[in-house]
């Protein structure tokens, strides 16, 4: 008897949609040894020379012009994306899509970003039959997010499923799950060995991420990275670049950024460790980091959120009281003196944290083992030798 074949789609733009998919590809099979996934940010897989262009083209706009974006998302909120919207991706970016689909014969096919939940929708209408599922990767949903066709949506709070149900969505087809995180994220890990691994001191740590791409803005830089630096005596900082090297080169060139109790930190796959020796995260409220950070029980500082879901994800952590918006440095001196002389308290905030979690990435799994469980036996057919061929993991 074959393993049921999960297909999971996402796409590039940020790395929360990504990361969603292959949290959730290990949880499944993690949780069935009669399962095998194959994550595909499908855009870069159809498009490897295009699909980079295209993200940084996406990241400067979002960066260097966030009032614009904003006011792009806010006025396409309650829209869906529209059948031309639709074949202009399908036919610019995803005509190909069929013949992956056709020759991976997926049991189910996954989507974390809505652009590939939209042309698998539009392949479905054309009379697809595989179930699609949905899982919206924030705390807030675009009409971008929204298809009649869409078998089932995992969301992230009943909040969601509220605003899903208003926009006519059958609440049938909604399934509160949270978003998936990898699992090593509920685990606790040796703070001696992590501090070792990466030489790190035993005092208060406060981790401060860029976003997705490792990005902070030039006024960020001078004024928010160069004041947490003015603490460096008696918090230790952890300064996450991502991939972003050129930034991490640019720091080190200054001599403020050089100093013992501050780290220059480029891409590493163990944040989940790093996250287990810090005391505080300062970042930007992208939902894929602050739902690991509170799966960690990190208390939160936010800045700059981009218009739009961040802003929607910042309000829902603040209003679960997980974090706060930096509106002031003062602020950040607050949360720093907290550190240093009432220790336990924020210890006992971080357990309070943990146990507020209701959801994981064993609910977004579980929903879909069950889909599959109940769902009819799907005959196996050889894949066609008609296109390249794609291993399942």
């Amino acid at each position: 008897m074959r393993k049921k074949r999960i297909l999971l789609l996402s796409e590039g733009f940020g790395k929360g949609h990504t990361q969603a998919a292959h949290a959730l590809s290990v949880e499944l099979r993690q949780n069935s040894s009669e399962i095998i996934t194959r994550v595909l940010e499908l855009g870069a897989f159809l498009h490897p020379t295009l699909a980079p262009w295209i993200f940084s083209a996406y990241r400067r706009t979002v960066t260097s012009q966030p009032k614009l974006y904003g006011m792009l998302y806010r006025n396409q909120y309650e829209k869906s994306l529209g059948r031309f919207a639709g074949l202009f991706l399908h036919r610019m970016f995803y005509s190909q899509t069929k013949a992956i689909i056709k020759q991976l014969k997926p049991d189910i096919i996954v989507c974390t970003h809505p652009f590939p939940s939209a042309i698998v929708s539009r392949l479905k209408r054309a009379g697809l039959t595989v179930p699609l599922f949905t899982v919206i990767t924030d705390y807030d949903v675009h009409g971008a997010w929204i298809d009649s066709a869409v078998d089932k949506y995992l969301v992230s709070t009943p909040k969601v499923q509220e605003r899903l149900i208003a926009r006519g969505v059958p609440e049938t087809n909604i399934e509160v799950t949270g978003i998936p995180v990898h699992p090593d994220f509920h685990l606790e890990h040796s703070k001696v060995q992590t501090r070792k691994q990466f030489g790190l001191k035993a005092m208060p740590t406060v981790m401060v991420m860029g976003g997705g791409w490792g990005v902070f803005k030039k006024e960020e830089k001078e004024e928010l990275l160069t004041y947490l630096a003015g603490w460096s005596k008696d918090i230790q900082l952890l300064i996450c670049l991502g991939t972003n090297e050129k930034a991490r080169q640019q720091l080190l060139e200054e001599e403020i950024f050089r100093q013992p109790n501050i780290h220059l930190i480029g891409y590493t796959n163990e944040i989940n460790k790093l996250m287990d020796i810090s005391d505080l995260l300062i970042t930007k409220p992208g939902g894929m980091t602050c739902t690991e950070a509170m799966a960690k029980g990190i208390p939160m500082l936010f800045y700059s959120p981009i218009p739009g879901q961040e802003e929607m994800n910042c309000q829902y952590f603040q209003d679960q009281g997980y974090g706060q918006m930096i509106t002031s440095l003062e602020m950040v001196d607050h949360w720093f003196k907290l550190l240093l002389e009432q220790y336990p308290e924020l210890s006992k905030r971080r357990i309070t944290i943990r146990k507020h979690q209701k959801f994981g990435a064993q609910d977004c799994s579980r929903a879909i083992i069950q889909y599959l469980k109940l769902s009819d036996q799907r005959p196996y057919r050889q894949a066609s030798t008609t296109t390249p061929l794609i291993q399942w993991y």
